[in-house]
């Protein structure tokens, strides 16, 4: 059994040293538990303030993009941590463990819409809205001279 808290406790750890470390010196279990549920909480309110932000900056088109996009993020995100904490699944642990990790993803997910909501002004890489089209050429001739679109 001592062996077993150990490996928990390390693989605690292993899975997310940042919720370990914002949550402090917690001596219980359940005060861990609650403390990476509102790490994730916080988190996931801040994504959804750089999405909803995003968004709005971004035409018809790309919003539905954003969206769908987003869905399947959130979808990868809950099954990902799911089985990731499979491993401690009916033990005291678990919430901690899978809440670290909806954590974890959640702020590489911060991270990358900030870098999209902030990039330079002329970044092509870069979905923005729209610039308004030159009426010279029409919306089929400019997907055929892109270097993605089939030939």
């Amino acid at each position: 059994m001592c062996k077993l808290l150990v490996l928990l406790s390390l693989l605690a750890f292993a899975v997310s040293a940042t919720a370990f470390a914002d949550c402090g010196d917690l001596n219980t279990q359940t005060a861990m538990n609650q403390c990476a549920m509102e790490q994730f909480q916080r988190l996931d309110k801040e994504l959804n303030k750089v999405y909803t932000e995003y968004r709005s900056r971004l035409d018809k088109r790309q919003k539905q993009q954003l969206k769908e996009v987003q869905l399947a993020w959130i979808k990868f995100r809950d099954l990902a941590c799911a089985f990731e904490s499979s491993g401690v699944e009916d033990s005291s642990v678990h919430p901690f463990i899978f809440q670290s990790c909806l954590s974890a993803k959640t702020n590489a997910r911060l991270k990358k819409l900030s870098s999209l909501a902030n990039c330079g002004e002329g970044d092509l890489s870069c979905p923005h809205m729209e610039i308004t089209p030159n009426p010279a050429i029409k919306r089929d001739d400019a997907k055929a001279l892109s270097p993605l679109s089939p030939r």
